[in-house]
């Protein structure tokens, strides 16, 4: 197969005449979000429902439905509109709330604003403070304990210390990080760190 093109002769050697149709490389993207926005959303909000106090006296519930347009309204900016004028491309989120006190019967409802939620473009793309942003996907660890040998060592004399660490990763929330350290010469100590932040005594935590 070969084509004339500027008095040249052009030879294919590609074992296939057509060239194939390239996929949508972010419908992923987009039809992980749509996910959310139908069903991740409702389910977050009957996770945290109902909200009780500690004698479950006082409860609150919070209901939200995807396709109902009162508690999910459109955007009030285009994409364009949120460029020019350094904006975040977003829609109102509403929920219906039901305050019940069981003492008196007493039951309230309410529609209440829940916040601004940032919606995606057919680019798969967000638009934050007028500019446009991607959100890359990564794995998260399962939920659970891991345990962990190791050695640290200390940069003035570099002496090496004994350490066992053990982190929890919850469901949700931060991580919590227990060690036991060995020094030279002295006695463990047990430590712990919430969100990888300065060493405490695991006392304080308890």
């Amino acid at each position: 197969m070969s084509s004339r093109s500027n008095q040249r002769d052009r030879y294919s050697f590609a074992n296939l005449d057509e060239v194939l149709e390239l996929p949508d490389l972010i419908a992923i993207q987009r039809k992980s979000f749509q996910w959310f926005v139908e069903h991740g959303l409702a389910d977050a909000f009957r996770d945290i429902s109902p909200i009780t106090d500690f004698t479950e006296t006082l409860s609150l519930e919070l209901e939200f439905d995807p396709f109902d347009d009162l508690l999910r309204p459109p955007p009030k900016f285009t994409v364009e509109e949120c460029k020019e004028k350094d904006m975040t491309f977003s829609a109102p989120i509403f929920a219906r709330a039901r305050f019940m006190n069981a003492a008196t019967g007493e039951i309230k409802e309410q529609t209440v604003f829940m916040g601004d939620f940032p919606m995606m473009t057919d680019k798969g793309t967000f638009i934050v403070n007028g500019t446009e942003r991607v959100v890359v996907s990564q794995l998260v660890r399962s939920p659970g304990v891991i345990f962990q040998p190791g050695e640290r060592f200390r940069l003035r004399n570099l002496s090496k210390h004994q350490l066992v660490t053990g982190t929890i990763h919850p469901y949700r929330g931060e991580w919590i990080e227990f060690d036991v350290e060995q020094k030279p010469g002295k006695e463990p100590t047990a430590g712990t760190r919430v969100a990888r932040k300065r060493r405490l005594s695991i006392f304080l935590l308890l």
